[in-house]
């Protein structure tokens, strides 16, 4: 299976943390905390569609001046999740420019602010010079996006403040055959991507669509019943599932709502900040330490574990937190 989900840390385990997500063939990447994400190119900063805010110590936050200024001027909606109190945070980021020559810019930051059963959401557009405008509260459980691609659920974790943690699943994987592609004399091309769409939206069987291609600089066209080519040249299994833990204490409460979000994922990334001989100085950082990361990852099935977030303190040691986690974890990288 060729993962659709291409993710990776901003930085070393050192940096600020933060979590980027490439989006295959779908020119929309996401971001998991603003640390260093001076770290990325411009053209996949560019991508970003939403951002989902753990909380707002300045190591996961600093980074919103930086995505605004590469995205100010761009016909674009930027969706931020983040917890209680994001709302005023970015307002304040926001407030704190001048913006008398923006008017004519189509730019809008839309922030959803995750509370215990409900989520407020408030936009800043660039035309009316980023004033906030309050758009209502909903109702809330743990899901924050459900679309035709990808789920992202959130559940809120104690860091002596609300601290949310992530998981991103795929909805389906759909595999093309090749081996039919050929046989039935069809070339590989962006038609491929609406068809894969038509099928997660649910399509029926006798919907038909005129597919297109160029081929020998010609364009060619063929009309397609859905379910047929479904059926000819498409395999469909579990898709991908990835989740993002960081900054939460060691607790009972805590380790049975990342078992609940994460459970079955194919990569947890979690937080590693200090080893279990100096669990005292976790516990009053309200950290893991990487002893813990190892054992919830166990309990949860994860397939991958990666850790990050480490304290200063182990510069020169990093292998210590590596060989304390997957000690515990009992496998992975």
């Amino acid at each position: 299976m060729k993962p659709i989900f291409h993710s990776r840390l901003l930085g070393s385990p050192f940096d600020d943390p933060g979590l980027f997500v490439k989006i295959l063939r779908e020119r929309r990447n996401l971001l998991f905390d603003l640390g260093s994400i001076d770290l990325l190119a411009t053209a996949d900063l560019l991508k970003v569609s939403e951002v989902f805010i753990s909380h707002t110590h300045i190591d996961h936050f600093i980074g919103f001046d930086h995505l605004l200024r590469i995205l100010l001027g761009r016909d674009k909606n930027l969706r931020v999740f983040g917890p209680t109190g994001i709302i005023s945070n970015i307002e304040g980021r926001l407030s704190g420019y001048t913006w008398n020559l923006v008017e004519e810019y189509r730019f809008s930051v839309e922030v959803n602010e995750v509370d215990r059963g409900s989520i407020s959401t408030s936009i800043f557009n660039s035309w009316e010079k980023f004033r906030k405008r309050d758009k209502g509260i909903i109702a809330f459980e743990k899901t924050l996006i459900d679309d035709s691609l990808l789920r992202v659920d959130t559940v809120i974790l104690d860091h002596l403040i609300p601290s949310l943690a992530f998981s991103l699943s795929e909805k389906i994987h759909i595999n093309i055959k090749k081996d039919r592609l050929q046989a039935l004399d069809l070339p590989v091309g962006p038609w491929l991507g609406v068809l894969k769409r038509y099928i997660r939206e649910g399509k029926p069987d006798n919907f038909t669509f005129l597919a297109r291609w160029k081929r020998d600089g010609e364009i060619e066209e063929r009309e397609f019943a859905l379910g047929k080519i479904r059926e000819e040249m498409v395999t469909m299994t579990k898709g991908q599932k990835v989740s993002y833990v960081v900054d939460a204490i060691y607790s009972k409460e805590n380790e049975s709502r990342i078992i609940d979000l994460a459970g079955g994922s194919d990569i947890l990334y979690c937080e590693a900040a200090f080893l279990e001989k100096d669990g005292d100085r976790a516990k009053e950082r309200y950290h893991l330490t990487a002893k813990q990361a190892g054992l919830i990852a166990k309990k949860a099935g994860i397939k991958k574990l990666i850790i990050f977030h480490f304290s200063p303190k182990y510069t020169s040691s990093p292998s210590e937190l590596y060989e304390e986690a997957m000690g515990e974890f009992g496998g992975g990288d």
